[in-house]
């Protein structure tokens, strides 16, 4: 396929809709945070540097060649490129990338805490959602260290002092696992106001998680 002809119109629509959703849904604020889709193998969509989600149309979303090279679109894609493309390279199953700024679950990003299984939806997750090492933003390094925090196992970590991120399948699955995790966030940060969170052993968020995967089906 020439890179001329890749235009990828519905996807790139779908990232400016969902990074509207971003802010109607709380998991950021002012242009802060980004979103991408792996679109083959050398080709990834993801959001522009610093234009309003709700001035973000679908042609502002930039097409990338996965060496961070622009072959669509006239803006710059998110600083946070190289940390998108770092988890394209280590994670063959993930489809989508979604970062956030999410505030219950910045405010345990900013405590270096992993949010633990004190509900169960967090195994939409993993059984927990850990935290990575503090890197500078915009950074291979904190690609990097996003990449060895999400291991092979989880979908979702915390940046240390910024924010959220999340991987998976499709953009419509990784949005969710970053709603989920700010649902956690926010159950546990409550809990832990008023008492001693109870833990859900690993075994049985195992459990929880092949459920969800049928859940629906």
């Amino acid at each position: 396929m020439a890179e001329n002809d890749i235009e990828h119109y519905e996807t790139r629509r779908a990232i400016a809709e969902y990074g509207r959703n971003l802010l109607e849904d709380d998991l950021t604020t002012g242009t802060g945070g980004n979103l991408s889709v792996r679109l083959d193998e050398d080709h990834v969509a993801i959001s522009p540097s610093g234009i309003p989600y709700a001035e973000v149309a679908p042609e502002d979303v930039l097409v990338v060649r996965t060496d961070g090279t622009v072959i669509n679109g006239d803006h710059d894609p998110s600083t946070e490129l190289p940390m998108h493309l770092a988890i394209y390279q280590k994670r063959d199953d993930v489809g989508s990338v979604v970062h956030t700024h999410s505030p219950y679950a910045t405010t345990f990003a900013s405590l270096g805490e992993a949010i633990p299984a004190s509900h169960y939806l967090i195994s939409f997750t993993g059984s927990e959602v850990p935290v990575a090492e503090y890197r500078t933003h915009a950074t291979e390094e904190l690609g990097e260290a996003a990449v060895d925090a999400l291991g092979e196992s989880f979908n979702a970590t915390l940046l240390r002092n910024h924010g959220v991120l999340t991987a998976d399948d499709s953009l419509k699955d990784a949005y969710t696992v970053a709603l989920m995790v700010e649902y956690c966030a926010r159950i546990h940060y409550q809990a832990r106001a008023i008492g001693e969170p109870e833990i859900l052993p690993d075994e049985e968020v195992d459990r929880l998680s092949s459920k969800l995967d049928s859940y629906g089906q």
